[in-house]
């Protein structure tokens, strides 16, 4: 892998089953961690229940840099996104829309809306087959006049292009894989250097 990530997200709802391999395990990794339980509606995996997303939260919040919750959660969710405010974890609230990509302006109240749930980064993934959903999310990341500052990246046949152009751009975060994505149009690591896109700052 050469030179490590700055981040790793860590999908906790994907390793249920060996919570407590994974919890001896966690502390072998050098850069800090963005952990996320996923609402089943935006991707999570084991159909799991606000309380266990909960439960899983907060018990790895202690070893987090980064701390992701969907905007769909985070009323349920207040007392955690406080506590981690308490605890210097940054919060990032997230809307994954897996079959489109909706209007900026839609776009631009639901950052809103983060923000007000107290949001230091807006993180937004949507469905970028055709053109037109690419141009539009483009239109929303590079609104100059947000109060929070964005990530945003596509999915699908322009999901690859979206997130070359959005990480050129000054996207907050950027989103890659160490090996194989597992989510359409997500590119590698390595792609990404090789492209010489510096990390976000």
């Amino acid at each position: 892998m050469g030179k490590p990530p700055d981040l790793f997200e860590l999908r906790l709802d994907r390793f249920v089953r060996m919570i407590d391999q994974l919890e001896k395990k966690v502390s072998r990794l050098r850069p800090p961690l963005v952990i996320t339980a996923r609402h089943p509606l935006e991707g999570g995996a084991n159909r799991l229940s606000q309380l266990q997303r909960h439960n899983l939260l907060a018990r790895f919040l202690p070893r987090a840099r980064y701390v992701d919750i969907e905007l769909r959660s985070a009323p349920g969710f207040r007392s955690l996104l406080q506590l981690a405010r308490k605890k210097n974890v940054r919060r990032i609230i997230s809307v994954h829309h897996l079959k489109s990509t909706p209007s900026p302006g839609r776009l631009r109240a639901q950052a809103g809306a983060a923000k007000t749930h107290g949001a230091d980064i807006f993180k937004v993934a949507t469905r970028t087959d055709t053109p037109v959903q690419l141009a539009r999310l483009i239109d929303f990341a590079a609104a100059k006049d947000l109060d929070v500052p964005v990530s945003a990246m596509g999915i699908g046949k322009l999901g690859a292009a979206s997130r070359v152009l959005l990480a050129c751009s000054g996207s907050a975060l950027v989103y890659v894989s160490l090996g194989r994505g597992d989510v359409e149009g997500q590119i590698s690591l390595q792609q990404l250097r090789t492209l010489g896109i510096p990390s976000p700052r």
